[in-house]
């Protein structure tokens, strides 16, 4: 059997995880379908926003997905 600081260590991130607040969910599921659309995902597109905001050499904006046509009622919603 594990001892209690076995189960905890094997249950912990390997990244330490950052939080943004104030995100509503229907952001959050438009997010995620768009990095999905481009093969991606929050965490890795979050990550090249952040160095591209900040200057990071060589960093640069990520691939946006394709426009969703309007007949897709499953399309991401459109932000201004």
């Amino acid at each position: 059997m594990t001892s209690e600081e076995e189960r905890r260590r094997q249950h912990r991130h390997r990244h330490k995880q950052r939080v943004v607040r104030g995100i509503d969910d229907e952001l959050v599921n438009d997010f995620d379908a768009a990095a999905r659309a481009t093969g991606s995902d929050r965490s890795n597109i979050t990550r090249q926003l952040w160095e591209w905001f900040t200057r990071r050499p060589g960093a640069e904006l990520p691939e946006r997905p394709p426009i969703p046509s309007m007949e897709s009622d499953k399309a991401p919603h459109s932000r201004p």
